[in-house]
C-alpha cells in the first residue's frame, strides 16, 4: 500500500490529490509583504505570531510610495509573488498594505485561489452591515491616495467614507517612513484620542476601518475609545481563513 493510498483512506483527507504535495504544508493564507524594516508588533500583518494558524510570506521589494500610488512598474513583481504563494499550496492570498488594492484585479485574474489584497475589500460588507445613514471612518496611511478609482477595484466608492490621515501623525512617522524604533505608547494614545474626538464630533460614523496593515495592534484601544465596530486586516484574514479551512463541529443535541 502506497503512502498516497494510506492518506486517501484517512477520514480527514478524502479528497487528497498528488498536486497538493509540497516540501512543506499547512499554510492556508499567503501574504505578500513589502521589504520594509521597522519593528512589527504582534497584531501587525507582517508579524506571524498575530495568527493562530500558520501563514506563508512572500517578500516584494519597492518603495512604499510606489504602492501607495499604484505604480504599474511593480505589478509584475506582485503577480509573481502571488503565483509563488499559490504554487506553495496556499488557499488564499492577501497583501500587507491597503494600497495593494491597486493590483486586486490583476492578481485575482492571475491565480486560482481567493484574493483579498487590501483591508479595503471589506468596505462593501461594512456598508451592507450598518445603517445607510451611517458613515465609515477610514484610518489611512496615505489619505490622498484613496479615491474612487482605487475603491472601484474593491467593489466600493467614496460614498459614506470619512478619510482620516494617520500618515501625517508625528507618532506614526517611525512606521510611515521606516525607522528602527517608535513610541508605541504615544502612538496608541494618539490614535485613541483621534478616534474619540472624531466620533464625538461626527455622530454619523457607525464603524471604523483601519486601512493600514500596521494599525491592527491599536484596534482594541480604538474600539475602547469609541465603542464602535473596528475592522482591519485581521478581521478580513480571519474571515478568509475560516472560509477556506472549514472545520468539523463536535457537540451534542
Amino acid at each position: 500500500m502506497s503512502w498516497k493510498t494510506v492518506l486517501e483512506n484517512k477520514e480527514d483527507l478524502l479528497a487528497f490529490h498528488e498536486t497538493t504535495a509540497h516540501f512543506t504544508a499547512g499554510f492556508a493564507i499567503g501574504i505578500i509583504a513589502d521589504n520594509l524594516v521597522y519593528p512589527k508588533l504582534p497584531g501587525n500583518v507582517a508579524n506571524a505570531t498575530t495568527y493562530p494558524f500558520p501563514v506563508l510570506y512572500r517578500e516584494v521589494d519597492f518603495e512604499i510610495e510606489e504602492l501607495f500610488e499604484g505604480n504599474t512598474d511593480i505589478k509584475d513583481q506582485i503577480i509573481e509573488a502571488a503565483l509563488y504563494l499559490e504554487k506553495q499550496g496556499v488557499r488564499a492570498i492577501v497583501g500587507a498594505c491597503g494600497y495593494f488594492a491597486h493590483f486586486q484585479d490583476d492578481v485575482r485574474e492571475a491565480v486560482n485561489v481567493p484574493v483579498f489584497l487590501s483591508s479595503l475589500c471589506q468596505l462593501p460588507l461594512i456598508k451592507t452591515a450598518i445603517s445607510s445613514k451611517k458613515n465609515i471612518a477610514v484610518f489611512a496611511a496615505s489619505k490622498d491616495n484613496i479615491n474612487d478609482e482605487l475603491l472601484k477595484k474593491v467593489g466600493s466608492d467614496m460614498d459614506r467614507l470619512v478619510l482620516v490621515d494617520v500618515g501625517s501623525m508625528e507618532s506614526f512617522a517611525g512606521i510611515r517612513y521606516g525607522s528602527c524604533s517608535f513610541d508605541n505608547r504615544r502612538l496608541t494614545e494618539d490614535l485613541s484620542r483621534m478616534a474619540k474626538e472624531l466620533t464625538e464630533s461626527d455622530r454619523s460614523i457607525g464603524a471604523i476601518l483601519l486601512e493600514c496593515s500596521d494599525l491592527p495592534p491599536y484596534a482594541k484601544a480604538i474600539q475602547a475609545a469609541t465603542g464602535l465596530p473596528v475592522f482591519d486586516f485581521n478581521t478580513m484574514i480571519d474571515l478568509l481563513y475560516h472560509s477556506v479551512v472549514q472545520k468539523t463541529y463536535y457537540g451534542y443535541f
